[in-house]
């Protein structure tokens, strides 16, 4: 069956190459979506492995092109899935890890140690000593604690340690409050009279070298200006060899949500805030998470009952267990039936319903007010935009094993992540 192009207002939230065939049945990386929840069930996310792929070169690119010392670092908490390490670190992106966890994680899917930065504001002693063991290239110093187990933990090894130190800039960006972390009172990093102390302590150290600032003010950041007004608080602070700017270049959930700038805006617009600020040379790191990833994936779910009780209820296999967004910042996205793919177009047979999961809570809404073509029990639902924190959030609530992940590309479709399994659930009974 042929495919045609997708309409244009789904076009901005689909993976890169997805089409809609004369039967109006979705197909992503080549895959018809009926088939792919039919040959690997549901719940499952399908990652486009080419748009991953031309995502992480734009950003790469943009930024090569906006300043020769600046660097790309993928936020590997957004997706912390071992296939997708290795395709970024294959696309010449280096990684920021938030936990021992992640740190193995990353090593697994093939990072170098020297490509590797350590977040948190709550390290341990086994996730520092971890760290300075495997001699990732920087740690991320967060609080004064911090400094004395680090400062201890190479002493007790007798080695150096590269850090740049967490400045909370008291900027706070519009965003949901849940992920706003830069403003004046935040759990992460130093206030900036407080970083001045500690700045005076790590360059004092006979095993600490201080290469630089970090911050980070928030995530899903539509608009640049906040980056401005946090170099200029953090360059109270003196002049260093490295900035870190975070990341939280947003994206759209939604065909009417708001549109985030362009990779290549929002790369040279980070670079030359730099500059204005602290003059040419720096070296600059962006750390893009759900950029990178969000809109590379799509979840795909079969409908296992509908009814009405005042609105229409729409009842999938997932639900909070595979998505927590929508319930953490009341996050919204888009979703369609995978076989009637009419678009933002409305049709005669559509329904207005709320999208729910199975689980026992009332909260667990997937989407609120959904327009869907005629559903019906069996029908298979698309979710776009869920390469971010979707797979990362996953849990096991009500004893629902986790979904699988799937690459697909060209046509071909290959598991990375299994799906978990009820004697999975067990797996730590002693």
């Amino acid at each position: 069956m042929p495919a045609v192009q997708l309409d244009p207002r789904l076009a901005t939230i689909y993976p890169l190459g997805t089409e809609v065939d004369a039967r109006g049945r979705l197909r992503i990386g080549g895959c018809d979506a009926l088939e792919l929840a039919r040959e690997f069930g549901t719940p499952a996310y399908f990652v486009v492995e080419d748009d991953l792929r031309t995502r992480a070169q734009a950003f790469v690119e943009a930024f090569r092109a906006a300043s020769p010392t600046a660097e790309v670092v993928f936020a590997s908490k957004a997706f912390p899935c071992t296939a997708v390490y290795r395709v970024l670190a294959e696309e010449g992106i280096g990684c920021d890890v938030a936990s021992a966890g992640e740190l193995a994680s990353a090593l697994r899917g093939g990072f170098a140690p020297r490509d590797i930065h350590l977040h948190g504001n709550a390290k341990t002693e086994e996730e520092l000593a971890y760290a300075v063991e495997a001699r990732v290239r920087e740690i991320v110093v967060d609080n004064a604690d911090e400094i004395d187990r680090l400062e201890r933990i190479l002493a007790e090894r007798d080695a150096r340690q590269r850090v740049l130190i967490r400045v909370a800039p008291g900027v706070s960006p519009d965003t949901h409050p849940s992920i706003s972390t830069g403003g004046p009172n935040t759990k992460f990093g130093f206030n900036p009279e407080a970083a001045r102390d500690a700045i005076a302590r790590l360059r004092a150290s006979e095993r600490i070298d201080l290469e630089g600032i970090h911050f980070h003010i928030g995530s899903q950041i539509m608009e640049l200006a906040p980056f401005g007004a946090a170099l200029r608080a953090v360059s109270e602070l003196g002049d260093f060899g490295t900035y870190n700017l975070g990341g939280g270049l947003g994206v759209q959930y939604t065909v009417d949500g708001p549109q985030p700038p362009s990779i290549e805006e929002y790369a040279s617009a980070k670079v030359r805030l730099v500059e204005e600020v602290f003059g040419p040379g720096k070296r600059v790191i962006d750390e893009p998470g759900r950029a990178l990833t969000a809109r590379s994936t799509v979840t795909l779910y079969t409908v296992q009952s509908v009814k009405r009780n005042v609105v229409t209820w729409v009842a999938v296999d997932g639900g909070m267990s595979d998505n927590l967004r929508p319930m953490l910042y009341d996050a919204r996205y888009e979703i369609d039936v995978v076989d009637r793919m009419t678009g933002p177009q409305p049709s005669e047979d559509d329904v207005v319903a709320h999208v729910t999961g199975k689980h026992c809570e009332s909260g667990d809404l997937l989407v609120r007010d959904a327009r869907l073509n005629a559903p019906r029990v069996g029908d298979v639902l698309v979710t776009p935009v869920t390469g971010a924190y979707g797979h990362a959030m996953a849990n096991t609530y009500n004893g629902s094993p986790r979904p699988p992940v799937i690459f697909v590309s060209g046509g071909d479709a290959r598991v990375v992540v299994r799906r978990e399994t009820r004697e999975d659930l067990f797996a730590r009974d002693v």
